[in-house]
């Protein structure tokens, strides 16, 4: 798991700099899917809450919707995802990110895990 990121009880994790959130899913999202065959993103400019289904992954077992962790306007999407949407499986939390989004709540931040936080809710949940 990576320092600096914040999870979701969905397994996405968020990077925040400069008020700006750098979205994906998580390590043990993408181990719990399989291989990653298709990812459907956001569309620059769309505005969302915290919690609001934003991206769709589908893999080899199922499919399963992103959910946005912080409310906000998405700013940009990774362009190489929809191309090979396999990188998922080989760095799901730093270069297979899914999206940004500029931040209209940051206090939502705390209602989020920290790494250790999440380390132990996969321990007591997974």
């Amino acid at each position: 798991m990576t320092n600096g990121l914040y999870f979701t009880k969905d397994h996405e994790w968020i990077k925040v700099a400069d008020g700006v959130g750098t979205v994906g899913i998580s390590d043990f999202a993408q181990s719990q899917l399989g291989d990653v065959v298709f990812v459907e993103l956001p569309e620059a400019g769309r505005v969302l809450k915290a919690g609001d289904a934003v991206a769709v992954v589908e893999s080899v077992k199922a499919a399963s919707d992103v959910y946005c962790p912080v409310s906000g306007e998405i700013l940009s999407f990774n362009e190489e995802l929809p191309n090979d949407p396999a990188l998922i499986n080989s760095d799901a939390e730093s270069t297979a990110w899914f999206f940004t989004i500029k931040l209209s709540d940051p206090s939502e931040l705390d209602g989020l895990m920290t790494p250790d936080a999440y380390k132990t809710f996969l321990e007591e949940h997974a």
